[in-house]
């Protein structure tokens, strides 16, 4: 099995590169899916959430209000510590369920919008970063997603820096270009990665 991590600057097309992966038969366990099943409703997860914050985060219909929840704890960094105390967890074992059930020779990417900024990259055996031009993910940000330009500068200014990225990169994949050739490199990077999981097995 080969682990792999993924990660790429909002806006700088990562989606597009783990679904082209997972068409090339790649195992996806993506980290912000996985954080929205474990406050589903029902789960153990969302009860800790609302014992932690009360029951105002609430939506009517018992699910989590995350703009209520995220304008409660992105001002408070000991609220988000806490939350993420609850969160992280409840991900981290979810993920490895998933990687313990996938094939032993499978590529297993993982999805991992904050692989840099929380220092991750040494969880897995080849990191692969997904890199545009900050004017790229501008554009994108503001013509494809609606943001304000203000919006997009701010959220791509709490990530991390792209050079901060691209020192944890084994892999790079350019996005500044059509999606042609975007398919072409991908089509490279798979058949790098189906031989690393090879050799990774056979050891």
């Amino acid at each position: 099995m080969l682990k792999v991590g993924l990660t790429g600057g909002i806006g700088a097309g990562k989606s597009e590169v783990s679904r082209q992966l997972v068409g090339r038969g790649a195992v996806l366990i993506d980290a912000d899916r996985i954080a929205r099943e474990v406050v589903a409703p029902g789960t153990p997860g969302l009860a800790a959430v609302v014992e932690a914050f009360g029951p105002d985060v609430l939506t009517a219909d018992g699910s989590l209000d995350r703009p209520k929840l995220g304008s409660i704890v992105f001002a408070d960094p000991e609220k988000l510590a806490v939350l993420n105390s609850i969160v992280h967890p409840l991900v981290g074992a979810r993920s490895r369920a998933l990687e313990s059930a996938a094939a032993p020779d499978a590529v297993v990417v993982h999805d991992v919008p904050l692989l840099a900024e929380n220092g991750l990259a040494p969880l897995y055996d080849v990191v692969v970063v997904v890199d545009t031009a900050p004017e790229t993910q501008l554009d994108r940000l503001t013509r494809l997603r609606g943001m304000t330009e203000e919006d997009a500068r701010a959220r791509m200014a709490a990530q991390a820096t792209r050079e901060k990225r691209l020192e944890i990169a084994d892999i790079v994949i350019d996005n500044d270009v059509p999606l042609a050739a975007l398919e072409q490199r991908v089509e490279e990077v798979w058949g790098d990665l189906v031989r690393r999981a090879r050799t990774s097995g056979s050891n």
